[in-house]
């Protein structure tokens, strides 16, 4: 298996330099250059196995230049020792007659990413060794709140590694904030961003594509690599839990062999629903890829219209780490609808630089459409969500899980279609308490407490503990308070790794 440059750089790579390398050298994404298919029989057969032996069957076939004992290794590395506080990685849970919920954030920083994050860290380590790379590996990462914390605990004091994470210093919750800030490790650095997600995302590929800064670096035995889901090795592992989703249903008698499902992803950067499209792209019985947003809804307006405008108004919205107008993994999409056009692709990306938008049409956004439904959800209806679900099903989602509940509600109202859907619960409801508790409990019963007495306010009264990650956050000192504007992390990065 090699992998290829979405913007059509000539060479190819192993999976192993995909991981190094994050982005290809023309800016591009790696994607297979291959289909990767799974038969009837195989996905049947993942219905016995645990979570541990479902990703090592699907990550062989996207990274076979690891060998399955070193799978096995990472993934063990990853997902046992108690990192999970359920047994079962991903549980499925059955909220109503069609709905199954997929929590995702049963990790160590109570997130989705964690199912990733815990896990390319130990494929980065095992690459550099296969390949004997000399240079330290500095990861780069933005992030709109959940990635940042993540990847910061995954590459936590790992060997030959740094790790330099933006955040946007005032577009993130109180409990991300803090998780960030707090953060241990002697290789590790945070700093935020005056501005948006996007400005912080923005400024990071800048980095990553100033060749005398790269250059600097290889000189001084550095290179950059990254954390963020444009790194082939942090999509792969979220295909995984696609498939494990589907066991689990198979296995406890929900679904029968065969029968197709839909999957509800709320999603901004596009990289957890992309990941889906690529297990029904390898045989998974999928109906339809519900795409669920927030009131940055540009994805929506792209998938219901062909045209994408990152040219609107911000908003600053109650489920933040969907706070994004420039969909990175969108582009391995876009590669996939040309019809693998190279040249296409970097005119739509250059539209995008230049004029803040462009636009697919005809056979493109036929195809775009047989894949997805999409709509989004405004605060209102997101708060709405949470209070009806718990009212309803003593099930507690937090509000990036509302948007997608309400999402694929409005999907089947305007579809009338009963399939049994999974949706992705994306982050644990402790993770964004305020606007839970506003929710369940109402602003006035809340009013002048912060986040972390939040935690203890929700747990008592909902019956549910508060994850240990969570627990005690509010006593851990700030380990980093550097905070920049876009036009000078270039300079923060070059004082961390000491290039001046």
């Amino acid at each position: 298996m090699y992998y290829v440059s979405t913007r059509g750089w000539s060479g190819k790579v192993t999976s192993v330099e995909a991981i190094k390398r994050g982005l290809a050298p023309d800016g591009g994404l790696f994607v297979p250059d291959t289909q990767v298919r799974l038969d009837h029989e195989e996905i049947v057969s993942l219905s016995k196995m645990d979570y541990m032996e479902r990703a090592v069957f699907i990550l062989r076939r996207f990274l076979d230049d690891y060998t399955d004992a070193e799978l096995a290794e990472c993934v063990s590395g990853a997902y046992g020792s108690g990192k999970f506080d359920d047994s079962r990685i991903a549980p499925v849970v059955k909220l109503s007659e069609n709905a199954y919920m997929l929590e995702l954030w049963h990790g160590p920083t109570c997130a989705f990413k964690d199912v990733a994050l815990q896990l390319l860290p130990r494929l980065l380590v095992k690459a550099n060794r296969k390949t004997s790379e000399k240079c330290e590996t500095v990861i780069l990462v933005a992030t709109s709140g959940d990635t940042g914390k993540a990847a910061l605990e995954g590459f936590r004091d790992v060997e030959g590694t740094r790790i330099i994470v933006f955040f946007p210093e005032d577009g993130v919750s109180q409990v991300q904030k803090k998780q960030m800030v707090t953060q241990e490790g002697s290789n590790v650095y945070v700093i935020g961003v005056r501005g948006n997600f996007d400005d912080a995302q923005s400024g990071v590929k800048a980095i990553f594509s100033d060749e005398e800064l790269g250059r600097d670096m290889l000189r001084n035995g550095f290179r950059f690599s990254s954390a963020n889901s444009i790194n082939w090795g942090r999509l792969v592992p979220q295909i995984v839990y696609y498939f494990s989703a589907y066991a689990d249903l198979l296995a406890a008698g929900e679904i029968r062999e065969g029968e197709k499902i839909n999957i509800t992803v709320p999603t901004g950067n596009f990289g957890n629903i992309l990941a889906s499209w690529y297990a029904r792209e390898m045989g998974l019985p999928v109906n339809n890829l519900i795409c669920a947003s927030n009131e940055n809804n540009v994805l929506t307006e792209f998938i219901n219209t062909g045209i994408y405008n990152r040219e609107r108004e911000f908003k600053k919205t109650i489920s933040p780490s969907m706070d994004i107008l420039v969909s990175s993994n969108l582009e391995r999409l876009l590669f996939e609808l040309a019809g693998r056009d190279a040249e296409q692709v970097r005119d739509w990306m250059d539209r995008l630089k230049r004029e803040g938008r462009y636009a697919i049409y005809g056979e493109e956004k036929r195809k775009l459409n047989e894949m997805y439904w999409a709509q989004y959800s405004t605060e209102e209806e997101t708060l709405e969500t949470i209070r009806e679900v718990y009212e309803e099903y003593g099930y507690l989602a937090d509000p990036h899980t509302a948007v997608g509940i309400d999402v694929y509600e409005k999907y089947v109202i305007a579809t009338g279609d009963m399939t049994k859907t999974v949706i992705a619960s994306t982050a644990s409801p402790f993770k964004f308490n305020r606007s839970v508790a506003s929710a369940v409990f109402g602003e006035d019963r809340i009013a002048g407490m912060d986040e972390f007495e939040l935690l203890d306010v929700l747990s008592r009264h909902c019956g549910f503990p508060v994850p240990p990650a969570l627990a005690g956050l509010a006593q851990k000192p700030v380990l980093h308070d550097t905070v920049c504007k876009r036009e000078d992390m270039k300079e923060q990065v070059v004082q961390i790794l000491g290039l001046e």
